[in-house]
């Protein structure tokens, strides 16, 4: 019976008078996605593992937030996505610190280290001021690779739109790039 109501008819229905059920159906619907969606951004079992249940407990303690603004599956994709980025760039930055920690600093930087350390912290900084939908549909096309139809789908949009988005973001930041470079 609950495998014909959508997501988000059982989220209203269920939610407030059988919240243990409401999450064990979203669960097993959704477990083997999200763990695929982990894998394919960790390429660790283990870690992939750790993440979909460090996702899930995250959604289900947060589902009274979900607003319905998209399907609850884009929601629940958003936050994978954004979860694994997180915990990846955190682990590379503790692994960049720990190796850092290890090389000797007495070394002095040569001129083209630090142009391009000063690159890279403009383009932080330009990367910072685009929004948040600008930002996560250029890291789905170039972090995780996906094609243009399938970020189209997922955001139920016409791949021409995520195709003009993704072509304004990147004029973007290359307009911030120069003027804040050549300035």
């Amino acid at each position: 019976m609950t495998d014909l109501i959508s997501d988000e008819d059982m989220i209203r229905q269920y939610l407030s008078s059988q919240p243990n059920h409401c999450f064990e159906i979203l669960y097993k619907r959704y477990v083997n996605k999200v763990y695929r969606r982990c894998l394919s951004m960790t390429k660790d079992p283990l870690k992939a593992e750790d993440f979909t249940h460090d996702i899930f407990l995250k959604v289900f303690n947060r589902l009274e937030a979900f607003q319905e603004r998209s399907s609850f599956s884009t929601w629940l994709y958003a936050i994978s996505f954004n979860y694994c980025s997180d915990q990846i760039r955190l682990a590379k930055r503790m692994s960049f610190i720990t190796a850092e920690e290890e090389l000797d600093q007495n070394i002095p930087e040569s001129e083209d280290v630090s142009a391009q350390d000063e690159a890279m912290q403009l383009v932080g900084r330009i990367w910072k001021t685009l929004s948040t939908k600008e930002r996560m549909l250029l890291q789905l096309k170039y972090e995780e690779e996906l094609s243009v139809h399938d970020i189209a789908s997922l955001y139920s949009l016409n791949p021409s739109t995520v195709k003009m988005r993704l072509k304004r973001s990147r004029d973007k930041i290359q307009q911030l790039y120069a003027k804040a470079y050549y300035d």
